[in-house]
């Protein structure tokens, strides 16, 4: 029987081993990522471990409600000992999920905690975590896991305050307009408030973005992202796009107007341009009324129509389309995506996103890259996390890659020497060259 979360967890073989020795101490470059920035600058202390994991994570909300645990102990009113033990209780069933991993490699590295979480040694882990949480900070944590540069993700209105250099991590904003593209009353009022001009017309509204990307660009913004069910079908002209912003702004087509101008505000910027989609939000209306946004009620949504894809990036020109990365929730026709990809220069699939950020999740993601596009470009892991803890994920692909590729190498379809460095490539070098070429 192995050792639980051994050395060699997801390591199969003695190639897969050599390649995630060469990339297991890589600094981390978090290039997405929900943390609160403020949180950072201030240095936050976590006095309980129930508070580091469920103040704000719903992957382990969704997972509570799955086993039956009642919302007190979720989003409820309970003290975070009382959470934190039902978490430990309701773990063991989670057998193949990604939070069993997450969570013991995050006992393990952060806590040095080798045993199983479960009802009967919650007790004694929450006492010695807490005990170990006194001596940590989110100073304490960046450095304990290298990490090297931090994206958060900020509204355009965000006066960015808290962004900046704290040690050796690099902490910048991430431009992110999805309330702006909403074309939402109350919010284009406060952007307008934001920039000091009325915004009237579409010509007002792209004109107040470029000023706030400008403001983001001063600040150390290189990144840019957007979040969405489905690319638009339709596109318009620019007088046809001013008419629909007086007459209907819900038409897609002025969605895919506005987003195709802000790619080209980007390219004009040196800023990278993620696309987040197929995903539809908040679908238990009395829970999302309770609870409100980004706690556990979001699902996948129907497969992203491939022309609609190719409709978007054929509608920005090569000179002025930014580098793109595409996160689809939806992967059942990942293979069409990725090969849209080598069709248009500049444009990758990322990372396995969300629910797919799975053992086998990622190991599909990994395999469809490397067949249908060109695994050795790709920017590896991100978080996508709100908690200070997740870079243990690092470690959860990191493994997965190594055995990946050690896989090839033991088949002996892929030269031994070279895996090594398409790792490194991966999970560090990519992500890192493309970041300073925008400078």
């Amino acid at each position: 029987m192995k050792e639980f979360f051994g050395e060699d967890l997801f390591l199969r073989s003695e190639s897969a081993r050599q390649i995630y020795a060469a990339v297991k101490d890589l600094p981390i470059i978090d290039y997405h990522c929900h943390l609160d920035p403020k949180m950072i600058k201030e240095n936050a202390h976590f006095l309980d471990i129930g508070q580091l994991w469920l103040a704000g994570d719903h992957y382990k909300w969704r997972a509570m409600r799955l086993c039956g645990v009642d919302e007190k102990f979720i989003t409820g009113d309970a003290d975070f000992r009382a959470k934190f033990l039902e978490y430990a209780r309701i773990l063991p069933r989670l057998a193949g999920n990604p939070l069993y991993y997450w969570t013991h490699l995050e006992l393990r590295r952060i806590f040095g905690i080798g045993e199983a979480l479960n009802e009967e040694s919650a007790e004694r882990i929450y006492a010695a975590a807490n005990e170990k949480l006194r001596t940590l900070s989110v100073s304490s944590l960046f450095r304990m896991f290298r990490v090297e540069y931090v994206a958060t993700t900020d509204d355009p209105c965000d006066d960015l305050a808290s962004h900046g250099r704290y040690g050796n991590t690099a902490v910048a904003p991430t431009f992110r307009p999805d309330k702006l593209l909403s074309l939402d009353e109350q919010y284009l009022q406060k952007l307008s408030e934001t920039v000091g001009f009325a915004i009237k017309s579409v010509s007002d509204l792209l004109r107040a973005a470029e000023k706030r990307l400008q403001y983001f660009v001063k600040r150390g913004c290189k990144i840019s992202d957007h979040g969405f069910l489905r690319f638009p079908a339709r596109y318009v002209t620019r007088a046809e796009a001013e008419n629909l912003f007086i007459a209907d702004r819900k038409d897609e087509a002025l969605f895919g107007y506005l987003l195709v101008e802000l790619a080209k505000l980007y390219k004009k910027y040196g800023i990278v341009m993620q696309m987040h989609f197929a995903v539809t939000r908040n679908v238990n209306a009395a829970m999302f009324a309770r609870c409100g946004a980004d706690s556990g009620f979001d699902v996948i949504a129907r497969e992203q129509n491939p022309e609609d894809v190719i409709a978007f990036l054929s509608h920005i020109p090569d000179e002025q389309r930014p580098k793109i990365i595409l996160y689809t929730l939806n992967d059942s026709n990942l293979s069409a995506l990725a090969c849209i990809t080598g069709a248009f220069r500049g444009v990758k699939m990322g990372a396995a996103w969300w629910f797919n950020d799975t053992v086998e999740g990622i190991r599909k993601n990994l395999s469809v890259i490397a067949e249908y596009s060109a695994l050795g470009t790709n920017y590896g892991m991100l978080t996508d996390s709100r908690s200070f803890s997740s870079y243990a994920r690092f470690e959860f692909f990191r493994r997965i890659l190594s055995d990946y590729l050690g896989g090839l190498v033991d088949r002996g379809e892929y030269d031994g020497a070279a895996a090594a460095e398409l790792a490194k490539d991966v999970c560090y070098r990519n992500i890192r060259r493309t970041l300073q070429s925008e400078e």
